[in-house]
C-alpha cells in the first residue's frame, strides 16, 4: 500500500439499511486519490493550469466484501499498479480502522486528458515519478 486516507462514515453516506450506499465507496476512493496527489505536491487545479491536463476516470470496479456502517472509521488506500504514457491503474481498498477488516476491493483506471481537446495527453512526468516512488 502506498497511500492511506482516513474517512468517517456519515449518516448521509448510508442507505435505508444503515450501511454505506454502494456508490459512495467510489466517492471515498476519489477523495483519497485527490488527497494523495495533494500530499505529493500536486493540487488538481494547479495541474490543470500548469500542465493543461485533468484526470478522468476511464473505468472503476469494486468488490464489496463486508458493509461499512454509520460512524465507522475507514482507511482508503491507493497503490499505483501500472501506467502507460497517458493512463494509470490504481488499486484502492477500503478497510475498517477498528480491526483492519477489508471491506471493499477496488480498481480505478485514470486517463490524463488535454483540457482543451479532452483527448488523451501524457501524464506529467513529475506526477508519475512521485506516484511510483511514494511510500
Amino acid at each position: 500500500m502506498n497511500y492511506r486516507f482516513p474517512v468517517r462514515v456519515y449518516y448521509e453516506d448510508t442507505d435505508a439499511a444503515g450501511i454505506v450506499y454502494y456508490a459512495n465507496y467510489f466517492r471515498f476512493m476519489e477523495r483519497a486519490r485527490t488527497e494523495w496527489l495533494r500530499e505529493l505536491g500536486f493540487e488538481q487545479d494547479r495541474v490543470r493550469q500548469e500542465y493543461g491536463v485533468v484526470f478522468v476516470v476511464r473505468s472503476a470496479a469494486a468488490e464489496y466484501l463486508v458493509p461499512a456502517k454509520f460512524n465507522d472509521l475507514l482507511w482508503v488506500t491507493g497503490e499505483l499498479l501500472g501506467h502507460s504514457r497517458t493512463a494509470m491503474t490504481i488499486r484502492q481498498n477500503i478497510y475498517r480502522q477498528e480491526d483492519d477488516k477489508l471491506l471493499c476491493k477496488g480498481e480505478v483506471g485514470i486517463v490524463s486528458v488535454d483540457i482543451e481537446s479532452f483527448r488523451p495527453s501524457p501524464i506529467p512526468a513529475a506526477i508519475l515519478e512521485k506516484l511510483k516512488y511514494a511510500e
